[in-house]
C-alpha cells in the first residue's frame, strides 16, 4: 500500500512538470492538478442553509426549518428534494461549459466533489444514482454524457447502484438554453421514458437524479415524472449549478 501511495504521488509530480497545473476556471497555475485558484473559489456563490426544504432555492434570510419557499407550497415538483453546489452566473459559467461542451473532463473530479459536499444527505439516502439523460444524438455529437460521468464518480465514491440507463430521451428536443420556462415544459413532454428492462431495478427505489446544471426545473421535473410513473419510490435531485436569477447567463 505505501508502495502505491509513493508511485502515484511520483506519478503526479511527473505530470506537473509536464503539465504545470492550472486553475480549472481562469488557466493561472495551482498548487495541484484539478484545483481552483483562490480567486475563482471565492468567487463562486455556494450555495448553503437556509434553502427551500424542497427545491434547495437559498433563502435570503433565516426561517424555521423545513421551510418551503413559495413557488414550491404553490406548485409541488414531483421529486422531494433538490439541492445544488453552488448559483450558475458568469462566474461559474466557464467552468461548467466547459465541462459540458468544451471536452474538460478534468473537470469532472472537481464538480463530484462538490456535489458530494452538497448533496451528501441525499447520496447516502439513495438506493440507486441516475443521470439525466441525452438524446443518441447529441451524445454522438458530444461524445460523453456529463451527467453520466458525475453520477458514475457518485456511485463509485458512495457505493450505490448505478443506474446508468434507468432513462432513456426517447425524441431529440430543441436545446433548452435560450427557451421560457414554460417553452422548456413544452419542448419536454414526453420526451423521457423508462425502458421495462429498468422498471423492475427501480421500482420502490429512492432514486437521486444527477445533472450537471438546474435552469428552471423543467428537464429534471419530466424525468422525475417519468421515473415515479415507472414505479420509483421517490425521486430527489443533485447538481452542480442552478440558475438564480432570470438574468442569469444562458446554457
Amino acid at each position: 500500500m505505501e508502495a502505491t501511495a509513493l508511485a502515484t504521488t511520483a506519478a503526479r509530480a511527473a505530470l506537473d512538470l509536464v503539465l504545470p497545473p492550472r486553475c480549472l476556471g481562469c488557466g493561472d497555475r495551482v498548487a495541484s492538478q484539478g484545483e481552483l485558484c483562490a480567486r475563482c473559489w471565492t468567487g463562486l456563490r455556494w450555495i448553503e442553509e437556509p434553502c427551500c426544504a424542497c427545491c434547495g432555492r437559498p433563502f435570503e434570510h433565516e426561517i424555521e426549518p423545513g421551510a418551503q419557499c413559495g413557488a414550491c407550497m404553490a406548485e409541488p415538483p414531483s421529486y422531494d428534494r433538490a439541492r445544488a453546489a453552488f448559483a450558475y452566473d458568469p462566474q461559474s459559467r466557464g467552468l461548467v461549459l466547459g465541462f459540458k461542451h468544451g471536452d474538460r473532463l478534468e473537470t469532472a473530479e472537481f464538480l463530484a466533489g462538490t456535489l458530494a459536499r452538497a448533496g451528501r444527505r441525499l447520496l447516502v439516502e439513495a438506493d440507486t444514482i441516475a443521470p439525466v439523460p441525452l438524446h443518441r444524438l447529441r451524445l454522438w455529437w458530444r461524445t460523453y454524457n456529463q451527467a453520466a460521468v458525475l453520477s458514475a464518480m457518485l456511485a463509485r465514491r458512495f457505493a450505490k447502484p448505478h443506474a446508468a440507463q434507468a432513462i432513456r430521451r426517447r425524441r431529440h428536443t430543441r436545446s433548452q438554453g435560450r427557451l421560457s420556462s414554460a417553452e422548456r415544459r413544452a419542448n419536454l413532454r414526453g420526451a423521457f421514458v423508462v425502458p421495462e428492462r429498468a422498471r423492475q431495478e427501480l421500482r420502490g427505489r429512492r432514486v437521486l437524479l444527477i445533472d450537471d446544471v438546474m435552469t428552471t426545473g423543467a428537464t429534471v421535473e419530466a424525468c422525475a415524472k417519468a421515473l415515479l410513473g415507472a414505479g420509483a419510490g421517490a425521486v430527489d435531485v443533485l447538481t452542480a449549478a442552478r440558475v438564480l436569477r432570470a438574468d442569469s447567463p444562458s446554457l
